[in-house]
């Protein structure tokens, strides 16, 4: 059955995000939705929930069709109301008396807590609202729910926990998600739409399996696009001569098929796509400076402890070094920021017992909150004060890195959160350090941003340690991992126990 069906259709904010996008979706479909920051995801799920009007062609639902709608900021107007009685809001007004208890179910389904549930939303974390909200989308089982990054704030056992909920949900049930999690969406999906401003394409696979199919079918339009300007080409020179050799020898005939020539050639090249080229949202480039240091850093089983003196875990002796890549891996809780704080704090020169840099060290970092950036500091002011270049070079730097003119002098609070992290990368690669000290740092990165962090940090011999719940980026960067287990640091081979573990809401 035919939910919702799209024919030609577009949207222009300024310039174009999408155009000509002809899709169909049936009941119990999984679609993953990829594209890069500020490409249109948002917009065309306001779309499909009736939020915003296309600019050009048409959508065409099923009769009574249900939808549920899950954005991805917390609408303000919601914040206020006690979590059940926002779910039971949700219902239709016929059932709320009798089905009543639909709301508990929901609510049990996605794990939220009981002494939750009549607090007002906003006094949540950022992790149980979006939670709510997707268990208030759900409650009364819509015939499409449009879930728009439904993975943020999340950290590893919510999404195994919200991986399962999907996979629990009604069999006809359809679902379109937005999200930047390759992992995820692996997972969570059957199709996948790239979503572009010109010839969106869609592939009956999950992510990594399509991004294989559209590679190679870029590559495939980009050999043909050659092949036709080369034939183009071909086409204008025999016209030339023959066009010559007609008016030398007056023949009518001759011009005549010069002109027929011409046209085709025109034709030919009016009709011949060029590959896709991603609109990029600023490179991501890191830079590393050698050091002729043996160990970067080395541990004697420091402890790592709560403000109160708890110990969370101890060390034991361990060593960093040129072309480490270490992943630390750990449950909410165990330690893993508060390690990162003492690590920073010893490179800065504040002592840390058992916990020694080498003087040669060079530190960038950049934390979960991206702290380092101040709010009411400006692009421009932190660029060329920090790094004491000049200010055409300091535009020049940030518009590589996607900060358009008219936001370069304006406050950094006001940036969105993928300009927020390409700024923090543009800062430290312009650090020049040979250790990368790293919390979160895909959190606001979308694939393509994502990707280029990976290219960067495994290129040479760069050092890091990081910490992040991102699966794909872990596996894709790390050569070390050290897991936190039992209070004690321990080395690992790879990361798979842990996730399967954390996902389970183990350890």
């Amino acid at each position: 059955m035919t939910l919702i069906t799209l024919r030609n259709l577009g949207v222009t904010l300024g310039a174009p995000l999408f155009s000509d996008l002809s899709v169909s979706l049936v009941a119990g479909d999984r679609l993953g939705l990829v594209a890069a920051n500020g490409r249109g995801k948002s917009t065309l799920l306001r779309c499909l929930a009736g939020l915003v009007e296309p600019t050009a062609g048409e959508i065409t639902r099923s009769r009574g069709l249900r939808i549920g709608h899950v954005e991805q900021d917390v609408p303000p107007q919601l914040l206020d109301r006690p979590v059940d009685q926002l779910m039971l809001d949700a219902l239709p007004s016929e059932q709320r008396e009798s089905e009543h208890w639909r709301v508990e179910v929901a609510l049990d389904a996605l794990a939220v807590p009981e002494e939750l549930r009549r607090r007002p939303l906003g006094q949540l974390s950022g992790g149980w609202q979006r939670l709510v909200l997707l268990a208030r989308a759900g409650v009364a089982e819509p015939d499409l729910l449009l879930l728009d990054e439904p993975t943020n704030h999340l950290d590893l056992a919510r999404i195994g926990l919200l991986e399962s909920w999907l996979a629990g949900l009604p069999r006809d049930m359809a679902v379109i998600l937005s999200s930047h999690d390759r992992a995820f969406l692996d997972i969570a999906t059957g199709r996948t739409l790239f979503l572009r401003r010109e010839h969106s394409q869609l592939f009956a696979l999950p992510y990594s399996r399509a991004r294989i199919a559209l590679d190679e079918s870029d590559a495939a339009m980009a050999r043909r696009n050659e092949r036709d300007l080369k034939a183009v080409q071909q086409m204008r020179r025999q016209a030339a001569k023959l066009g010559n050799i007609g008016i030398n020898s007056g023949s009518d005939l001759l011009l005549s098929k010069t002109k027929q020539l011409m046209r085709r050639a025109d034709e030919l090249e009016a009709v011949a796509r060029p590959a896709h080229r991603e609109r990029s949202a600023g490179a991501i480039r890191l830079a590393s400076q050698g050091t002729h240091a043996r160990v970067l850093i080395a541990l004697d089983d420091a402890a790592v402890e709560t403000p109160d003196g708890r110990v969370l875990f101890k060390t034991g002796k361990r060593w960093i070094s040129p072309g480490d890549r270490i992943v630390l891996l750990g449950l909410n809780g165990a330690g893993k920021s508060r390690f990162i704080a003492m690590l920073h704090k010893a490179i800065a020169g504040d002592d840390q017992p058992g916990i020694r840099p080498t003087p040669s060290l060079v530190l960038g970092h950049a934390s979960q909150s991206l702290a380092e950036l101040p709010d009411a500091d400006t692009p421009h002011g932190l660029i060329s004060r920090r790094f004491d270049v000049g200010d055409q070079p300091a535009r020049g730097l940030l518009a590589g890195a996607g900060i358009a003119i008219d936001r370069q002098t304006g406050p950094i609070g006001a940036l969105s959160g993928g300009q927020r992290a390409r700024l923090a990368m543009l800062a430290l690669r312009l650090a020049r350090p040979n250790f990368y000290l790293l919390d979160e740092p895909t959190n606001h990165l979308d694939i393509e941003g994502q990707e280029a962090l990976e290219a960067e940090l495994t290129a040479g011999e760069t050092s890091c340690l990081l910490v992040s719940h991102d699966r794909s980026f872990v596996r894709a960067i790390g050569n070390r991992f050290w897991r936190i287990e039992r209070r004690r640091l321990l080395e690992v081979d790879d990361p798979e126990a842990f996730f399967a573990e954390a996902m389970a809401g183990e350890g």
